[in-house]
């Protein structure tokens, strides 16, 4: 089955018809999918004929952006193949929608790539570990998310100067804990597969060694007290003329020139009662109890440099600080290849997207559009956040790393698709595993080229890069 044949319509619907089927029926029907789309054919990629500039598709997908911050964002990607890889998620798209696939539709992560996990505290302050960034979520194949995934382990793997024996093991880990997981929470009750996390505790169970174990629950730790109880107040903010303000850190943290200020502030006059609306009437409440004190721009990532964003001191007392990050929201790079959203606010996408595959999302999750027509959604800026070190892995921490990562997507996969089907096209062997680590070192050569096309651009001036 390809693409084309994948029908475009909510994931729900498809769910109201499974709920008539049996789990076994389901496996066996994904089973049988092989024949039409055998395993091995996803180890596969070669560059098709015609196949788009990347750099020229990379332009395309500026358009729109602060012109301003785009030298960042092309500065940010060209500084390596991983970080080219962070910021080309638009590339890599238009090459998956021509690739096969088993018509299993999921909420997919759209940028699925190691950085774009990490741990963090729910609600309830419980650390968890799970997916963290849904700027192109939408309904897609299965197969798109893991094979991005399984290529920016090899990629990182070999931006760490692991030899080819690690690169692939680490990659394999990857894929063989996507699918052992699938299999395991195929055989779960409903209820229990929507109830799915992976705490902070079961992360650090699952590791084998004592040594690597304490050390992770010790970076934890550290990271719960420097969220749950170091005061941000002084790391982000000053006070000017007896106003607390957010503190510029140029060229990442500022704020907005005389001529931008009544953009900003009438995004706030205009936008911030329709977010407001987007809440829950308990969360509303909460969000009352604070003031607007302070906004700023802030340029975020590598794919969302040059995307509209900003950061928001709130106040319910001089000591009582709320921070949020709003964050502009563009169609999905999945879009002209998976069907376009349902939803009409990119925020909104955005917002459901990452509340149907997390285990738990921000309380201060919402949406709004601006008054030129931008979307964008709102989330907290800054709480327990533990971020991968990815620059720094050795091969055995890659491993782990790889393996939990395999480990939450197939969890949020499980939440939003059908894991019996799934399961039952993955099965017991490794070929579906052998044949995803083929496709990420085939496509990290391809990620290779293009990023030598990005700077062959830069070199002649057709592209302004500024590295920060």
């Amino acid at each position: 089955m390809t693409l084309s044949a994948i029908p475009v319509e909510p994931i729900h619907r498809s769910h109201a018809r499974r709920a008539e089927e049996e789990p076994a029926e389901r496996r066996a029907a994904g089973k049988k999918l092989r024949e039409s789309v055998p395993r091995k054919a996803h180890a596969s990629w070669q560059a098709p004929v015609g196949r788009r500039d990347p750099v020229d598709l990379l332009v395309e997908t500026s358009a729109g952006r602060v012109k301003e911050l785009l030298p960042i964002r092309y500065g940010r990607m060209m500084s390596s193949p991983f970080a080219f890889y962070r910021g080309g998620a638009a590339l890599m798209a238009a090459d998956l929608g021509g690739t096969p696939s088993t018509g299993i539709r999921v909420q997919a992560c759209g940028d699925c790539h190691l950085v774009n996990f990490g741990g963090f505290a729910t609600p309830e302050r419980r650390i968890v570990f799970d997916i963290n960034d849904f700027d192109e979520t939408l309904p897609a194949p299965w197969e798109w998310d893991l094979k991005r995934l399984v290529t920016s382990v090899v990629i990182a793997s070999q931006h760490n100067g692991f030899d080819a024996a690690d690169v692939r093991e680490a990659a394999l880990m990857t894929a063989r804990s996507y699918r052992r997981h699938m299999l395991a929470f195929s055989e779960l009750k409903t209820l229990d597969q929507w109830y799915l996390s992976i705490d902070a505790e079961d992360l650090i169970d699952s590791i084998p060694s004592n040594k690597r174990r304490e050390g992770i629950a010790k970076r934890i730790e550290r990271a719960e007290e420097k969220g749950l109880h170091a005061d941000p107040i002084p790391k982000l903010t000053e006070v000017l003329n007896g106003e607390r303000v957010i503190k510029d850190s140029p060229p990442l943290i500022f704020h907005p020139q005389e001529m931008q200020r009544p953009e900003f502030e009438q995004f706030f006059l205009d936008s911030f009662e329709s977010y407001r609306n987007t809440l829950r009437p308990d969360r509303r409440e909460l969000i009352d109890r604070f003031h607007v004190q302070d906004y700023a721009i802030k340029v975020v990532g590598v794919g969302s440099v040059g995307t509209r964003c900003g950061i928001v001191l709130m106040m319910a007392a001089d000591d009582d600080p709320l921070f949020l990050q709003i964050k502009e929201a563009c169609a999905s790079v999945l879009a002209p290849y998976a069907g376009r959203s349902l939803f009409d606010n990119h925020g909104e996408r955005v917002v459901q997207g990452q509340r149907l595959m997390q285990a738990a999302s921000d309380l201060f999750l919402g949406w709004s559009v601006g008054p030129k027509g931008h979307h964008f959604y709102v989330r907290q800026l800054r709480d327990v956040k533990i971020k991968p070190l990815v620059d720094a892995f050795n091969p055995t921490r890659m491993k782990y790393y790889g393996g939990a990562c395999g480990w939450a997507l197939a969890r949020a996969h499980t939440k939003s698709g059908d894991a019996a089907s799934i399961a039952g096209y993955l099965g017991k062997s490794e070929r579906i595993d052998e044949a995803m680590v083929d496709f990420g070192v085939a496509y990290a050569r391809q990620n290779e080229a293009d990023h030598q096309e990005l700077l062959r651009a830069i070199r002649e001036g057709k592209i302004e890069a500024r590295p920060d």
